[in-house]
């Protein structure tokens, strides 16, 4: 996968607020820029994980302990249960 660098600055007292550290800043951002982008549907949850760096049990915890969600529906699991009972046969 071909990568593309962006140099961002930032103050120093946004990462003090923000409690991160400078040498965990271009990990921690890139795993809060992650979990917005999942959030608001730009990524889907495997692309999400790859970028903030995490396997996909990992970063489902990490969404689920920041109250966002997987957008798992009714629907979802209907479908999934019927899948479920056609491999049981």
């Amino acid at each position: 996968m071909d990568n593309v660098s962006i140099k961002l600055d930032l103050p120093k007292d946004i990462l003090l607020a923000a409690n991160i550290s400078e040498a965990s800043a271009s990990r921690d951002v890139k795993k809060y820029l992650s979990l917005y982008m999942f959030k608001e549907r730009l990524l889907s949850f495997g692309k999400a994980a790859d970028l903030a760096g995490m396997d996909k049990l990992s970063f489902m915890e990490l969404a689920g302990s920041k109250g966002i969600s997987l957008n798992y529906d009714e629907n979802d699991y209907l479908e999934d249960l019927q899948i479920i009972k056609r491999l049981a046969l």
